[in-house]
């Protein structure tokens, strides 16, 4: 639906791309407040006239509109309509050029877990009114107060406590990898990657995650998306047309496959996770993706049996699992399983990042490439010309070799695991309903909601000045809509805020009789 127009006393003109209604809305809102078109302030068409003008449902404007509140690029105020938040610094009009995505704030044992719940009359349709034991904050009243014009709690996954970056720690190292650094350090070096950290690298993952890895085939990369890129890129130049996914998980990820030419088979799941069967989508597939160690954003861990069926696939069909590992480290109440590299270093590529466990800003990630790819990934890589830095590199080599890398995930393994305890007793005394699902592990947790309930608490948390994501914004277009629940990020938010945040999330889920917020 390209060049689409609405009225609000002048035109409005919006260009709406892709299937999804809501998504293309969304981005078409926040191209147009970046680059200056729509300036802070100024007041958005009601829901109604926009949905009519739009030709689609006024609940799909409505949502976008409050997703848009919830990220900061929109402000709502009772009897003031919707606004362009003035917060939100525009760049000026600069000459058209194709923008590539932005990432999203990304990033073995069901049988404790509670399954997300399923509701028989989801799939197409998003409910108008209040689900059963919806939040009472849900709808503002005729007296609510002025709305903040950015969260004033973020609970959306995909980040690290970035106030814990160890800056002291990471000064000492960069010291002393500069002082130890030969002059040719500073050149443009290997495309692989500095080998003071592929040595490193390669002990800590056999050490910590099991993987097989030599530094000759350790690629390292500026983040998990550049490694995407190149794999795609490769895959497709030897002739792979199909890269399965699974239902759930990042757009971003997908688009990037997308973009290399390759089409994206949707993998089907049920209560034990990711089905992998041959006969399945995965069948005609030369390559799959998966977060086997901890789904996103659903947060199961594959089983053994099906471990070792998706390696088997791979040996039978000559085809790559693609794995990505985006916080493996971070496990708690076991130790961490095995990547599933460990299963097969021909058949599997490791991909694994700093972004999780450091900053996704030192854009640092990672590549464990079966020999057969070494070459290919290289040279693909030296056309992309797109590193990180030398130095960078060079101090997270000292950071890991010195053992400060592991003490700083220690650390940060008990400080999680506190947070998302606490999110567990919080969620049981104040809302029976909701059940924390998945395994105990990573950055995020989804809160499995009663059926019907999921947009109605997300407008309540837009409302009410919380950042955070429902699972639909992660479900594959061609996905059923059967789940309800909310993907928080405990992670998130520094600790001076965290137990703000937390009440706030509790406010608006569906509250049982008498329920009192955590802290009170």
């Amino acid at each position: 639906m390209a060049n689409e127009w609405a009225t609000f006393g002048a035109d409005l003109h919006l260009e709406l791309r892709g299937p999804r209604l809501r998504a293309g809305l969304m981005d078409a809102l926040r191209e147009a407040v970046r680059s200056g078109r729509l300036e802070a302030g100024t007041r958005l068409p009601s829901s109604r006239s926009l949905a009519a003008d739009l030709g689609m449902a006024r609940n799909t404007v409505a949502d976008a509109y409050a997703e848009l509140v919830a990220e900061g690029w929109l402000t709502a105020r009772q009897g003031s309509g919707t606004r362009v938040a003035r917060r939100a610094e525009p760049r000026r009009p600069e000459p058209r050029r194709a923008e590539p995505g932005r990432p999203e704030p990304r990033r073995g044992e069901p049988g404790r877990a509670e399954p997300l719940r399923s509701g028989p009359g989801r799939a197409g349709a998003r409910p108008s009114g209040p689900g059963p034991g919806a939040a009472p904050a849900a709808a503002p009243s005729a007296r609510s107060l002025p709305r903040p014009s950015a969260p004033a709690h973020n609970l959306k996954a995909g980040t690290p406590d970035l106030a814990s970056f160890p800056r002291a720690e990471w000064l000492k190292a960069y010291r002393r990898a500069l002082t130890a650094a030969p002059n040719e350090a500073f050149g443009y070096g290997d495309p692989r990657g500095r080998i003071e950290l592929r040595t490193v690298l390669a002990e800590y993952l056999a050490r910590a995650r099991g993987v097989y890895a030599r530094p000759e085939r350790i690629v390292v990369c500026a983040g998990f998306v550049h490694g995407l890129m190149l794999i795609g890129q490769v895959l497709r130049s030897r002739g792979v047309r199909d890269v399965a996914i699974e239902s759930y998980g990042l757009g971003l990820h997908a688009g990037l496959l997308t973009g290399a030419g390759l089409g994206t088979p949707v993998l089907p799941f049920d209560e034990r996770g990711t089905r992998v069967e041959a006969s399945g989508p995965l069948g005609s597939a030369g390559a799959v993706l998966m977060t086997a160690a901890h789904q996103f954003p659903l947060g199961g861990a594959l089983p053994p049996d099906r471990r070792a069926e998706v390696v088997d696939w791979a040996r039978a069909s000559g085809g790559f699992v693609l794995e990505d590992d985006y916080d493996g480290e971070f496990r708690y109440d076991r130790q961490p399983v095995g990547a599933l590299q460990g299963l097969d270093p021909e058949r599997v590529v490791y991909l694994g990042t700093a972004s999780k466990s450091l900053a996704p800003g030192l854009r640092l990630a990672w590549m464990v490439l079966p020999e057969s790819l070494v070459g290919e990934v290289v040279a693909a890589k030296g056309v992309v010309d797109w590193v990180s830095s030398a130095p960078d590199q060079l101090a997270f080599a000292e950071f890991l070799g010195s053992g400060a890398y592991d003490r700083h995930v220690r650390a940060m393994r008990l400080r999680y695991r506190r947070r998302r305890d606490q999110l567990v007793a919080a969620v049981a005394a104040h809302s029976p309903e909701t059940r924390v699902s998945g395994i105990a592990a990573g950055l995020h947790a989804v809160l499995a909601l009663p059926p019907g309930t999921e947009q109605d608490v997300l407008r309540a948390a837009a409302w009410n000045g919380l950042a955070v994501q429902g699972v639909d914004q992660f479900r594959r277009p061609t996905v059923p809509a059967t789940l309800d629940g909310l993907v928080v990020g405990y992670a998130t938010p520094p600790d001076s805020a965290w137990q703000s945040a937390l009440q706030a999330l509790c406010r608006v889920l569906p509250q049982a009789p008498g329920g009192t917020e955590p802290g009170t």
